[in-house]
This record gives structure tokens, sequence and C-alpha cells, in this order.
């Protein structure tokens, strides 16, 4: 069997202190992530993290930079995602837009609010996307080409 990571893009969006997380159904369980998902065919990476946040939040949002790029095995199923972390800000906001299948709601977190949910993450990532924002790390989306 050929090792290939799942290539996943996750979208950090802060507006007066509270992220824009969705909050979803996955693997049987309700849990809370950034908006996230997979890169499609002929999409780049920050063409797939403006419609990824589009269909999970019903959210537009203008990227701003580069968070980072993690690898992350999933201990339930034993896949290997190679996620690009990406820095937003929010433009415009459709209530009326359909949210993707599985996803219960898009709300508005503090990172204390986060923290006192960390058992409901989706997965370690949630939480060091967030963190690696808070200390400062950004980089030009220029260094994705």
């Amino acid at each position: 069997m050929t090792w290939a990571p799942h290539v996943t893009v996750a979208t950090i969006v802060e507006r007066d202190g509270r992220y824009l997380m969705v909050y979803e159904e996955a693997d049987g369980r309700q849990v809370y992530n950034q908006p996230a998902g997979h890169l499609d065919p002929n999409e780049s990476l920050t063409q797939a993290a403006l419609r990824e946040t589009l269909e999970e939040t019903g959210w537009e949002v203008k990227l701003t930079s580069l968070v980072g790029i993690n690898l992350y095995e999933a201990p339930s199923n034993g896949v290997t995602y190679l996620r690009t972390t990406f820095a937003a800000e929010p433009v415009s906001h459709d209530p009326e837009r359909p949210l993707d299948t599985g996803i219960l709601a898009a709300v508005w977190l503090t990172y204390e609010e986060l923290l006192d949910r960390r058992d409901q993450l989706r997965s370690p990532m949630t939480l060091q996307g967030i963190e690696d924002y808070r200390a400062g790390k950004r980089y030009p989306l220029e260094l994705l080409g």
C-alpha cells in the first residue's frame, strides 16, 4: 500500500476576540473545528480554504496569511492529514445559505470557551492552529506560489 496523506485546509477567522468555528458531526461525535476540508482536484490551497469556509459557515472571508502546515495521523483511522492553516478576516455573511452536510452550526467562540471544550475538539490540530495564530505565527500567502 502506498502512503498518501490527505491534503486539507483550515481557516482561522477572528472577530472581536472570538473565533469562527463549526459545530459538526464527525466519526459519530459532535465536535468543534475550524472551517476545514479537503483539497478538491484542480483547486489551489487558498481556493479550497475560501470554499470550505463559505460552505461550512456561510461566511465569505479574505485570507490574510498562512499560519502553518502540519502533519497529523488520526488515531481513529490511521489516516495522515497534511493540513495548511490560514488566517482570514470576515467579509460578509449569508445567514440563509445552507451549510454543508454534517455541519450543525457555525459559532463564534473565545479562546477560553475553546479550552473549556477541549474534549470536544475534532483533533489536536484545532487548538494547535489557534495557539499558533495567537503566538503571532503569520507567513505571507506568496509562500504558496
